[in-house]
């Protein structure tokens, strides 16, 4: 996805705020907001920012897992599942 064409000074921010907001959750493009000509910060819509944590969360997960499969923390699944139905067997 290009950002070049959502770049916009602070002062453009400032100025027309409400138009941005409104804009950002129409289109759910980022926008780049610059100051002296410099990359400050990333605006998103609340929807958007939402979905990019839950698939960080996610691929943090998957990251932990190979993690755990490279070091050798596995089981066979046969064992877990035994296991689990031993706990939910009546006494």
């Amino acid at each position: 996805m290009r950002h070049s064409s959502r770049i916009k000074p602070i002062s453009y921010l400032k100025a027309n705020a409400a138009e941005v907001l409104a804009h950002l959750c129409e289109q759910r493009e980022p926008l780049v907001i610059t100051q002296n000509g410099e990359a400050k910060a990333v605006l998103q819509d609340i929807a958007s920012f939402e979905e990019t944590q839950e698939t960080l969360a996610l691929l943090k997960i998957l990251a932990i897992g190979n993690q755990d499969v490279s070091a050798g923390k596995v089981k066979p699944a046969a064992d877990v599942v035994a296991r689990l139905r031993a706990k939910r067997a009546p006494a």
